[in-house]
């Protein structure tokens, strides 16, 4: 993402149901979209949805993997660590830490994809 996410945005993603339960999900194991539909009880399109918005936001990483069939599907990941919320003469912020480091091996995958 080119910018930080405002404070109402992240307020908004983390007050949906489905943005909380795929965070969780993807804190304890990477997950493709089918297995987190099946543990967050949600449809395909709701978790795509969901996930796009959490990628925008930083929260959640994208990466595509190959099945035996030889089918590319994605698996996403959460990238937050934690997050803190201050209160301050008036002003509210929130500071998010996304301090997964990315997999070597990842980035090399991903630059040769993009050859």
């Amino acid at each position: 993402m080119s910018e930080d996410p405002s404070t109402e945005e992240i307020f908004a993603l983390l007050d949906d149901e489905y943005a909380r339960a795929i965070l969780a999900q993807t804190s304890i194991e990477p997950m493709s979209a089918k297995t987190l539909s099946d543990r967050c009880d949600a449809s395909l399109p709701t978790i795509y949805r969901r996930t796009e918005r959490l990628i925008n936001c930083d929260l959640l990483a994208e990466r595509t993997e190959i099945g035996e069939n030889g089918h590319h599907y994605s698996i996403f990941e959460a990238r937050l660590d934690s997050l803190t919320v201050e209160v301050d003469e008036g002003d509210i912020s929130v500071s998010l830490d996304t301090g997964r480091a990315e997999d070597p091996a990842d980035r090399f995958t991903d630059l040769w994809e993009g050859i």
